[in-house]
């Protein structure tokens, strides 16, 4: 009760909403395991901004492989917990292009993710969360937030530009440790991998300078992107494929293949850019 009382924990975020902005790091959880073996699906949306419409997105999509998720908008400002109920009633009457009966509801609550009947999600989606946040708060909401997932839960925290073409994210167990980072990127028109340098998530924002593990990643990128310059006649897709196999022959363990690839995506375990 006395929680209750101090309100949401954490500070409201920036509100900016878009359509298909989080599309990139939808398509990941959908093909998580942490998701598609969980016994209670349930995910929650934390953050979601100036109105409910990627929460909505994230349901549709989810619901493809694992038709009995629930999605969990969660927001510290009442206005935009508001603003989101509404959208989900016009759904409700058909009004949107999401399914009526779509398995979302919003609600008001922060880091402490109050969920009804004391459930435990087996994913949180924080995206654009902590940019606010100073590096040093990032461990602290991590254990926080992995604290309510269900055992064997996954985090996924991250941020993207304006327009979702340029993202990356950190997986977080349940125990508060992280396990994977990616970036994931359009590739039509991409000059170079690195831009995605200004889209880090706050632990690793500061930290892309000489001498630490996520500056030598994106610099090791870029440098197999130039090699594979020849191939850009061939189309993005081929010379980032490209890039990234010499990524892998050079010795980083990129996770996945080419499949995830094709779409843009580089994963690595979090031990290769884990700070200094």
């Amino acid at each position: 009760m006395a929680r209750a009382a101090r309100g949401p924990e954490g500070r409201p975020t920036r509100g900016t909403t878009g359509t298909n902005r989080l599309r990139r790091v939808d398509r990941w959880i959908a093909h998580l395991s942490e998701l598609r073996r969980a016994a209670d699906p349930l995910v929650v949306d934390l953050g979601y901004g100036a109105n409910g419409v990627t929460t909505l997105e994230l349901e549709a999509r989810l619901r493809r492989v694992r038709p009995d998720v629930e999605l969990l908008g969660l927001e510290i400002d009442p206005e935009r917990v508001a603003r989101a109920t509404e959208q989900l009633e016009a759904t409700r009457r058909g009004e949107t292009p999401f399914a009526p009966d779509a398995r979302v509801a919003f609600a008001r609550g922060g880091f402490e993710m109050p969920v009804p009947g004391g459930r435990r999600p087996a994913v949180v989606r924080a995206f654009n969360v902590l940019r606010q946040y100073d590096e040093g708060d990032v461990a602290a909401a991590w254990y926080r937030m992995t604290a309510r997932l269900a055992p064997g839960g996954v985090l996924v925290e991250g941020t993207c530009d304006e327009i979702g073409r340029v993202c990356s994210w950190i997986d977080v167990a349940a125990s508060g440790d992280p396990l994977r980072f990616t970036i994931s990127l359009r590739l039509a028109d991409l000059e170079r991998p690195g831009i995605v340098a200004e889209r880090l998530p706050k632990a690793l924002i500061h930290r892309n300078v000489p001498g630490e593990r996520i500056h030598d990643l994106l610099a090791a990128l870029d440098r197999e992107w130039e090699r594979a310059a020849a191939l850009a006649s061939f189309g993005a897709t081929q010379r980032w494929m490209a890039a990234v196999a010499g990524l892998r022959a050079s010795g980083v363990p990129v996770l996945g293949g080419r499949t995830r690839w094709r779409l843009g995506e580089l994963t690595v375990p979090w031990d290769v850019v884990r700070p200094a």
